[in-house]
């Protein structure tokens, strides 16, 4: 995404400029122009700047999601301690809200009618991808910090003393954002906006939604058959599928698709993170995963696309290393040694909203049914090569609502590892002191389900007050 709009952020970027070239004018002379949210956000282009400027917060080489793991260290698959300090995530909780003020500018200049002679058909495929970044923002946001400060385009201060709402209200703005992004979204984009949020991403990811509105914190149970409903249709539209080589899911030749439904992208003009921080092999491994979590993980083929285990037919065990994460490092050679990666991390790809529709579909029904049984055993299936493997053995139709439930959040463990959702899953399913090892499970408290409030964000605004426990 953020690349998409790589060069109308350098548009963004030439206006600025131009206001600081007026500002260096003799000052008695009469301005030409000032560069403000309310006289810049004319155009298409410049709206989409704005779309440039928030996924530019979260996505840059050794910053935000680029490189963001040690605030998920406490999830199972990479080595912490669930010992979490005061300002923790503070990064992110910047990061998000800076890219919320680019959109909301954006659709503030919307709803004004600043964008005089586009075709409502392109102000609407606008709008849509502002509520689409806006929901995924508030939604990474709450699930971190529980009830936040809600800023909207109707708030113009952005240094406003803003309380947090109820997690209900924030909710209520993620799921109104992501339903009209789904409205507004179109099915596909043409190859030279490929990248950009689709109507089933905005779908998609609002399944997600409802799946964890029915879990923990707010537990309504009727959003298991919204999340099951919405899921269904992304799945029965037939947009996205999974890719069948689980050694191909993330290659660079898939990156946009079939399976990748939304992602943070890259490219030689805006690289990625260099490659050698996901392998302690042949490089840095300052991401590295955890090896007593990369020794449960199930013998099947997608354990050696996902870990890189061993060097040149070593075992990572014998170089007394920790195992690399071969998921992120499917870029070439030559790339790899220059410490560049074009390697996407997905947002949402077509392998959760399958696991969504099962987790969520069993619980809407009291247990699993034909279509959930199919929908977790083509992950399943993939990731065995095809082949029963009796030690992970495919779901079925005799077992228990909480037998497949626990089957769901098992294979989610395995599938979606490194894509910053196991965290969130042991959150909403209040299961973070029961999955963690016994070792670091003394360090475990209630308030380790929420990140705290950062204390400088705390110290401004008078208005925030703290999470319990920090």
């Amino acid at each position: 995404m953020k690349i998409i709009y790589n060069n109308l952020k350098i548009l963004f970027l030439l206006f600025a400029l131009n206001a600081f070239v007026v500002s260096c004018e003799p000052l008695d002379k009469e301005p030409l122009a000032f560069v403000t949210p309310d006289n810049f956000y004319n155009t298409p282009g410049q709206i989409e700047a704005a779309f440039a400027a928030s996924m530019n917060e979260l996505w840059r080489s050794w910053g935000s999601y680029g490189y963001p793991y040690s605030i998920f260290h406490t999830d199972q698959w990479s080595f912490g301690n669930l010992v979490i300090p005061a300002n923790h995530g503070a990064n992110l909780w910047a990061a998000h809200y800076k890219a919320i003020l680019n959109i909301n500018s954006a659709i503030r200049a919307m709803n004004e009618g600043n964008l005089e002679g586009v075709a409502q058909e392109d102000i609407d495929k606008l709008m849509g991808q502002a509520k689409f970044l806006r929901g995924y923002n508030y939604f990474m946001l709450v699930r971190m910090f529980g009830a936040l400060p809600l800023m909207t385009e109707d708030i113009e201060d952005t240094f406003a003393d803003v309380a947090r709402s109820p997690l209900t209200e924030v909710y209520e703005l993620i799921t109104n954002d992501l339903q009209e992004a789904a409205a507004k979204l179109p099915p596909t984009w043409p190859s030279d906006k490929q990248g950009r949020p689709t109507r089933d991403a905005a779908k998609g990811l609002l399944s997600k939604v409802y799946l964890t509105m029915a879990t923990h914190p707010l537990n309504e149970p009727s959003n298991y058959q919204k999340a099951a409903d919405m899921a269904w249709e992304v799945i029965q539209a037939d947009s996205y599928s999974l890719v069948q080589d689980i050694d191909q899911v993330f290659s660079v030749a898939t990156k946009y698709g079939p399976e990748i439904m939304f992602s943070f992208n890259s490219n030689y003009e805006d690289k990625s993170t260099s490659p050698q921080v996901w392998t302690s092999l042949r490089g840095w491994g300052d991401l590295a995963a955890d090896p007593v979590w990369a020794e449960e993980f199930p013998e099947q083929p997608r354990k050696y696309a996902w870990l890189e285990t061993e060097l040149n037919g070593v075992p990572y065990t014998e170089l007394g290393r920790r195992p690399g994460i071969q998921k992120y490092l499917y870029d070439t050679e030559e790339d790899f040694n220059a410490g560049r990666s074009i390697v996407n991390i997905p947002i949402i790809r077509f392998a959760d909203v399958l696991l969504i529709y099962a987790e969520a579909a069993n619980m809407a029904n009291g247990g699993p049914t034909r279509e959930t049984i199919e929908a977790i055993n083509k992950v399943i299936d993939r990731a065995n090569g095809y082949v029963e493997i009796p030690e992970y053995p495919r779901a079925t139709m005799d077992m228990s609502m909480e037998a497949f439930d626990s089957k769901v959040i098992e294979e989610r463990n395995w599938e979606l590892a490194f894509e910053f959702d196991r965290w969130f899953d042991l959150v909403r399913k209040r299961i973070l002191e029961e999955e963690s090892r016994e070792e670091i499970r003394q360090n475990f408290s209630e308030a380790d389900y929420l990140f705290p409030i950062p204390i400088n964000d705390i110290r401004l605004n008078p208005s925030l007050t703290q999470n319990p426990g920090y």
